[in-house]
């Protein structure tokens, strides 16, 4: 709860109640008076207060979603569960702020009521009948509405003093800031193959086997299911699709904005105050005293903020003929534009494209025919579908069809040809034995039945079968085995006196040193991990990190601050102090709440609230 938003005018909501009130929502068959759903202390909900406000968020709902909705749906989604909670938290705050005599005066409940516009007449003064009017058309009285506007002033002044002058400890906003915005100066080498001391020689057949059983979950092929498929997809049926040459130029006309582009150009726009200053600026640029760059500076612009992107003719208007006569580079005006008289500046040409029909008409023809095809196996499917469940098999639906059988040996990581369609994937996953082939549609308008022949467990594949990749497999764990054992004699020298410096220059290995480094950077070559470890580390440090299929040793070489002069900090800071001061100003209300609503105990009428419900049926 933010901490201004207590100190919004009650006049606004209230202004909104009648808005919505003046819609004629209707609700009828409730009057006024002691009748309620229930109550918080001395305070009662009333049962039109109820009604009320449930007809107004129902047709909130209605408006948020763009559909009628009718009050058993809404039920569904909470909404009466929702009114009824907020009603209790008000009913709550406005029998606090009685037992403490928390009120506003005549004067001010006037003045507020004359500021309502509803209230006021033809001559934009207040007006008693249009207040009558007004009022009656959300069935309340002028007691009750004023009534209402008192408890309103008075909860809203209450919400304010709750949370009013809350600010979180600066060590606090200190804290958050210094993790998100301390900066490390590094120094690191980076170690790949190309590094290793001796060359790697081909592994044996006893590595191989040991690697072989030491990583067996890698080399070991997952439970699949053996899939049976019949399936039907545009690609199949191509060639039995014509296309007339009438069609293809019908699509050729449809689409030839996007066929043909005019030319256009890419230009910038920096307008002035008026003619003179326009004038001016473009004398001392033609004269050579001043830049485009330093007119815009002048202007306390940004190139950015006077960019137009690529430009058709259209978009320039009076500007049009000497934009796109310009030459790269060249300004030109002034011209005068709805925001007053500007100079432009051309930065490129984007030449016209012209396709011709005989060009697009290979794309065309594809395109078309590909459509076509979906739609000839969507008039299909339906009869296709009705084969299967009268009982015939993916063999004889192949036979009587155009559809081609298929088998897959299928896992979650099968994504090669037919299990390459998500749909495929979500029904072969929910397959099962039990399942009679039915039609999925895929999303290129094909169609496909699938069977499950079988479930095939999970098994070892031999090394022979797998012998690349275990080798690929020990040749990368080997080179970084070996990688980090260099990186580690690197660290142990420097630990007995040696420089990094001057070990970095012995192993021929480039020290790359990057400066003011934050938690979420990532040095170009290093793994993401490092900076983790780097923050963990103290000055001087040193560290091993491994990725990327290389071994990075890094040493931390300074501990640095935020840095407080970079308005990106400053931002950062304000926006941390601002969440922390509205998370804690809510925490302190939600406590208030429901302190208050225990203490003066709630007590509720279900017959009442049916009665209301039904009243909506």
């Amino acid at each position: 709860m933010a901490r201004g938003s207590f100190g919004k005018s009650v006049v606004w909501v209230l202004m909104a109640m009648l808005v919505l009130g003046l819609g004629g929502f209707g609700i009828t068959g409730f009057s006024s008076g002691a009748r309620a759903i229930g109550s918080v202390g001395t305070e009662d909900i009333t049962l039109d207060e109820y009604a009320r406000t449930l007809q107004q968020e129902l047709r909130a709902l209605e408006a948020q979603t763009g559909q009628p909705l009718d009050f058993a749906t809404a039920q569904q989604f909470g909404l009466d569960r929702v009114v009824l909670q907020r009603l209790i938290a008000t009913a709550a705050l406005d029998n606090e702020a009685d037992n403490i005599g928390l009120s506003i005066g005549d004067a001010s409940l006037l003045k507020q009521i004359r500021d309502i516009p509803n209230f006021r007449g033809p001559s934009g003064a207040f007006d008693r009948d249009s207040y009558k009017f007004a009022l009656d058309q959300i069935g309340m009285s002028e007691a009750e509405f004023e009534n209402d506007l008192r408890e309103e002033t008075a909860r809203t002044l209450l919400q304010g003093a709750i949370v009013s002058g809350i600010a979180m400890p600066d060590n606090y906003v200190d804290t958050l800031v210094a993790y998100a915005a301390e900066r490390r100066d590094i120094s690191f080498v980076r170690l790949d193959h190309t590094d290793l001391a001796e060359p790697l020689s081909a592994p044996g057949d006893d590595d191989l086997k040991t690697y072989h059983q030491d990583n067996i979950t890698r080399f070991t092929a997952p439970e699949m299911k053996r899939i049976t498929y019949a399936l039907l997809s545009p690609e199949m049926v191509l060639d039995t699709v014509e296309i007339d040459e009438e069609a293809l130029r019908a699509a050729y006309d449809e689409r030839s904005a996007e066929f043909n582009t005019p030319e256009r150009r890419l230009t910038e726009r920096l307008v002035f105050p008026d003619d003179a200053a326009a004038t001016a600026a473009r004398s001392a640029i033609d004269a050579g005293e001043t830049t485009f760059e330093d007119a815009v500076a002048a202007r306390g612009l940004e190139l950015g903020d006077v960019d137009l992107g690529d430009v058709a003719r259209a978009d320039l208007g009076s500007a049009a003929d000497a934009v796109f006569s310009a030459e790269t580079g060249q300004v030109v005006g002034p011209f005068q534009t709805d925001l007053g008289p500007a100079l432009f500046r051309v930065n490129g040409v984007l030449a016209e494209q012209i396709t011709t029909f005989e060009q697009a008409e290979p794309q065309l023809r594809d395109e078309l025919a590909a459509d076509r095809a979906a739609r000839y196996i969507q008039s299909r499917a339906s009869g296709i579908d009705q084969l299967f469940a009268g009982g015939a098999t993916l063999e004889q639906v192949a036979d009587e069809t155009e559809m081609e059988i298929g088998s897959v040996d299928w896992h979650p990581d099968t994504g090669e040809g037919v299990a390459g369609y998500p749909a495929f994937r979500t029904a072969a996953a929910a397959l099962t034995a039990d399942d009679y082939p039915e039609i999925v549609e895929l999303d290129d308008g094909g169609i496909v039945a699938l069977r499950l022949e079988k479930t095939i467990e999970p098994r070892i594949m031999a090394l022979d079968e797998v012998r690349e990749k275990v080798t690929a497999g020990w040749e990368s764990d080997e080179t970084q085995r070996r990688l980090t054992a260099q990186a580690e004699t690197i660290m142990a020298n420097v630990g007995e006196g040696a420089t990094f410096e001057s070990q970095a220059e012995a192993a021929g290995l480039e020290l790359v040193t990057a400066r003011d480094q934050l938690r979420n950077q990532q040095a170009l070559g290093t793994p993401m991990a490092m900076m983790a470890q780097v923050f963990d580390m103290q000055s001087g440090d040193m560290a091993i990190s491994q990725g990327l299929g290389a071994v990075v040793l890094v040493r931390l070489d300074a501990i640095n601050g935020p840095d407080d002069s970079d308005a990106r900090v400053a931002a950062l800071r304000q926006s941390l102090e601002e969440e922390a001061t509205t998370g804690l100003a809510q925490d302190l209300y939600d406590a208030f709440a429901s302190s208050i609503r225990e203490s003066a105990g709630i007590s509720l009428d279900q017959a009442a609230i049916n009665a209301v419900h039904a009243n909506f049926r």
